[in-house]
């Protein structure tokens, strides 16, 4: 029997969070893999964390998984009987991994990239993903801009290769584009 992975997409404020554990609020304990870099000093951000971390049930775990590695070692080492994995989100993640290689178009992000992809392959827990659909709109004006919607264009589709189940959010709706 093959593992349920899901993958939900959604632009900024889509509802793309709060749908991902939607599906999981009644299977008991759920790890929730934060993959978001604090700053202390971003007073915004964190009120944001907080408001995700408010909205999840008391009996859920967070894990945070800042690192480039942390993510796909922490997909790798789950087991079958583990509690399912939220993963909040892509997206956040390779921003930190960008952040790390000076935002190039270097083989390193396209290592990350290919890393995790094969982890979400592997990884044998009920997996959800949540992810930004960035290539909807207006091409960035900024490199920086322009390598982030490529690269993330390129792990969505990675990640998605490997998921029964994509939904995507608009304006709150999901839309099954799988399973």
């Amino acid at each position: 029997m093959t593992t349920p992975r899901t993958l939900v997409l959604g632009g900024a404020r889509s509802g793309k969070s709060a749908h991902a554990e939607g599906l999981l609020t009644g299977d008991g304990p759920v790890d929730y893999l934060a993959t978001a870099r604090r700053d202390p000093a971003d007073t915004e951000w964190s009120a944001r964390i907080a408001d995700h971390v408010a909205r999840r049930p008391a009996h859920w775990r967070t894990v945070e998984v800042p690192a480039r590695a942390d993510l796909p070692a922490r997909l790798r080492a789950a087991r079958p009987d583990d509690p399912p994995l939220l993963v909040d989100d892509l997206a956040t993640w390779l921003t930190g991994v960008l952040d790390d290689v000076g935002w190039t178009r270097g083989p390193e992000a396209a290592e990350a990239r290919v890393d995790l992809a094969a982890a979400v392959a592997a990884c044998p827990a009920r997996l959800v993903l949540v992810s930004a659909e960035v290539g909807l709109g207006v091409i960035p004006s900024t490199r920086a801009g322009r390598i982030f919607r490529d690269e993330l264009g390129a792990l969505n589709a990675a990640v998605a290769a490997h998921c029964a189940e994509v939904l995507l959010l608009v304006a709150g709706i999901p839309l099954r584009l799988r399973g």
